[in-house]
């Protein structure tokens, strides 16, 4: 599902990437770090500030998961609106995607809580989900409006350990409030949204 990846990192870049994803997982952001990822989409770019310092786990699964092309099948493929969302106890308003083949799955990640990373669930956070603790792998969903139910201490998952949020969008929040609004099915979208690349910036 999907187009293919056209943001590649150059050959030296790349090189240190691979280097430091060698010296351990967590140090990725401290050898080479990219702030930033745009996610060009059938109904345009989104922009999204990567915050490594506060989140190197999360941050360094996201780009190893791009580097290695495995977005290159994703979609926004999930919408929770306020008219879908009616009968949850504790609603909430995002987007979803990211999903990849199981073939492509790495190990789940340690859960960065917001608690620990201080990073809200606020109007354009992005974030990972997840089932159970410790359990994120790739699909990540933004918010709309802030939503204080996914922080640490937050009722919409019923472990009280909220969601490892770790970027921002910085543009792009039409395309996402446009995907938002687009027919869905129980929350799933009638028809995905592609992403047809992921393009890293310094």
């Amino acid at each position: 599902m999907g187009n293919s990846l056209i943001g590649k990192p150059h050959k030296a870049v790349l090189l240190t990437f691979l280097l430091c994803s060698f010296l351990g997982l967590v140090q990725v952001a401290v050898c080479q770090r990219y702030d930033r990822a745009i996610l060009d989409t059938d109904f345009g770019e989104i922009t999204i500030d990567l915050f490594s310092n506060q989140a190197p786990v999360t941050v360094a699964n996201f780009l190893e998961y791009v580097a290695k092309d495995a977005y290159a099948s994703s979609h926004f493929f999930r919408v929770c609106t306020t008219a879908n969302e009616a009968d949850r106890e504790f609603p909430i308003e995002v987007i979803q995607g990211g999903e990849v083949p199981d073939s492509l799955l790495r190990a789940p990640i340690q859960l960065e809580t917001t608690e620990k990373t201080g990073i809200l669930h606020k109007d354009g956070t992005l974030s990972m989900a997840r089932s159970e603790p410790n359990s994120a792998q790739t699909s990540f969903f933004i918010c709309i409006g802030d939503q204080p139910e996914l922080d640490f201490g937050g009722k919409r998952n019923p472990d009280g350990q909220g969601f490892a949020a770790f970027g921002k969008v910085i543009r792009g929040m039409d395309v996402v409030r446009q995907i938002q609004q687009l027919p869905d099915r129980d929350q799933y979208l009638l028809d995905p949204v592609a992403i047809r690349s992921i393009q890293f910036s310094n």
